[in-house]
């Protein structure tokens, strides 16, 4: 057992937090792989996972991870290894992670609506090995640019291949009238996901070091908007589940945990996942976001007597609060027990809307992939102030500090204690420690260095977002993150567009910054401006461009406009000055 203590004196112990959650608490240094042995010993006949009308029970799913792992084992799969998932979510997607954890394999989510050359992009930095793929994405996805990895195998898999709620029939005709999505898979060599299963199970002994091994690498654009991949260990996994387990005041078994988020990214690996077996509770998956209704029309049918929690953006909420039909589900009320909204802030109006019209309970919390990912949140169970991020989950602690300051030498401006300097007028930047923390960037270390920082013997993580603290010990954020593009919600960094945009033939150099909607649509647009090699000047167009970022981009990274420019000012340091462009342009004033 390990210990992150945090002084008991803190503001914000003594007027918002919940009462039965206690201050500080013990982390175990097991692997995931135990982790998840413990819960199914527990709960072996518990229902884990419900989708495509499909239950699957803690020992059925333990079962096939066992044997899943056993035949990745004699493949030839060993610990340190990186194994790729392009799945939605799925059965197989928690099988291939909690396979990948006993045998000390790196898992790492890939986004399934990415274009080939992001797909490129995360097996590059990854240096994945395995890909398990969906049949339905490989041709478009993968074949154009596996050769160019180092990928050694491939496993496939249908979406229903383990979805014995629908008939016999209703797959074969789903197939056949193409309604259930299937597709070649002509790597060699390849090896279905199925016949996998079909292993005996037999699995080495691993042993590793859980506080130092990596249990996922997740994709992030970090607290400075670079590309990278966030190194995460099995301490690091079990203990974020851990403080959401005291938060929730301990295992609720037998409670649902809605899965609308993608397991890809670590808020749904960890609030939606990890945390329905840390509770003891079951995940409900979806191939993709449902529409309200059908989210509705799903949570309205599922038995769920210990009610349900769900982890989620603020637009999730507002669409069942505005939903102009809820009587037509009738057994809704009040099963939404426990709700979390993240990725940016949750209005008063909102709130209350959703809490009236479901019984449900919803606060705000805040995260980010260097911290596993969560690191507050409100009151579930009583009174929370709205307009922050709530309070640090136990054993978590953090502080206000200089943000123009290259290290934290000088120490906070706010950290919860007496003679701390509370108020707007005293904003900084947001740091936490606590045993969440990630252990690096994966072979980025200038970033982990201005990263991950020590003050006062503790490592601290600079997040990147400026914000202060009140009084109370809550914190209230007020920019996330700098350089970050804001386009319908979605973040997006200028240094990725900018490192994607490079990777054709023409560019030379790219700067991308944020500007106002014209349309006053999306909120923002990425503009790009583009110095081309001189061989291509007069040859290749702004519009054949943005032509063919429309093929390599997700939708809302794409810019909207593109201008060439002879030049991309920099500073005397060769940094990139994209508040010139920015500050020059038309929209911009």
């Amino acid at each position: 057992m390990t210990k992150f203590h945090v002084d008991e004196n803190k503001s914000w112990f003594h007027q918002w937090w919940p009462k039965g959650v206690p201050f500080n608490t013990e982390f175990e240094e097991i692997s995931l792989g135990d982790f998840f042995e413990k819960q199914r010993k527990k709960y072996p006949d518990y229902n884990i996972i419900w989708f495509i009308d499909t239950w699957m029970t803690y020992d059925e799913i333990g079962k096939y991870i066992d044997s899943f792992a056993t035949g990745l084992h004699n493949l030839g799969v060993k610990k340190g290894d990186v194994v790729g998932f392009l799945l939605p979510n799925c059965f197989q997607y928690v099988i291939s992670f909690y396979a990948c954890a006993k045998l000390g394999v790196i898992s790492t989510g890939i986004n399934p609506t990415y274009k080939p050359l992001e797909v490129l992009h995360h097996l590059e930095l990854t240096n994945t090995k395995v890909l398990i793929v969906l049949d339905s994405l490989y041709s478009d996805l993968a074949a154009p640019i596996i050769q160019k990895t180092n990928v050694e195998m491939v496993i496939s898999t249908n979406v229903i291949d383990l979805c014995t709620g629908l008939s016999g029939i209703k797959k074969v005709l789903g197939k056949m009238l193409g309604k259930i999505p299937s597709g070649k898979v002509d790597f060699n060599p390849s090896y279905k996901f199925m016949d996998l299963l079909k292993t005996e199970p037999n699995l080495p002994q691993v042993t590793f070091d859980p506080k130092a091994h990596t249990a996922t690498y997740i994709m992030t654009g970090g607290t400075t908007g670079i590309p990278k991949a966030t190194v995460l260990t099995h301490y690091n996994l079990v203990s974020n589940v851990k403080q959401i387990i005291e938060i929730f005041r301990g295992e609720q078994p037998g409670m649902g945990d809605i899965g609308v988020l993608p397991l890809f990214h670590s808020f749904a690996m960890t609030a939606v996942m990890n945390v329905a077996i840390g509770l003891g509770g079951w995940m409900m998956l979806f191939v993709r976001p449902p529409s309200t209704e059908d989210l509705l029309k799903t949570i309205d049918k599922l038995p769920a007597p210990q009610g349900l929690a769900y982890a989620g953006a603020e637009i999730l909420f507002k669409r069942i609060a505005d939903y102009p039909h809820l009587k037509k589900f009738p057994h809704l009320m009040g099963k939404m027990k426990l709700n979390v909204s993240g990725a940016g802030p949750l209005h008063a109006p909102i709130r209350d809307g959703f809490e009236r019209k479901t019984g449900g309970r919803i606060v705000e919390g805040y995260g980010l992939s260097e911290a596993s990912p969560i690191v507050s949140s409100g009151n579930l169970f009583g009174e929370s102030p709205i307009g922050t991020i709530g309070m640090p989950l136990p054993g978590t602690d953090w502080a206000i500090f200089d943000a123009a300051a290259p290290t934290l030498k000088k120490g906070p401006i706010a950290d919860g204690l007496p003679g701390s300097n509370y108020g707007a007028e005293h904003s900084g930047e947001l740091c936490i420690n606590g045993p969440q923390v990630m252990k690096e960037y994966l072979n980025q270390p200038e970033e982990t260095q201005e990263t991950l920082q020590e003050w006062n013997g503790r490592i601290w993580l600079r997040t990147g977002d400026i914000g202060y603290m009140r009084q109370d010990g809550t914190v209230t954020l007020m920019d996330r993150k700098k350089q970050l593009i804001k386009v319908a919600g979605h973040s997006v960094f200028p240094t990725e567009i900018e490192t994607m945009l490079m990777k054709h033939e023409s560019v030379s150099e790219a700067a991308v910054a944020g500007l106002p909607d014209p349309e006053g649509k999306v909120g923002e647009i990425a503009k790009a401006w583009v110095a081309l090699k001189p061989e291509y000047v007069g040859k290749v167009s702004e519009e054949n461009l943005l032509a063919w970022a429309k093929e390599s981009m997700t939708h809302w990274k794409i810019p909207k406009f593109i201008e060439f420019i002879d030049d991309i000012p920099k500073n005397i340091m060769g940094k990139v000055q994209r508040r010139i462009l920015q500050e020059a342009d038309p929209l911009y004033k």
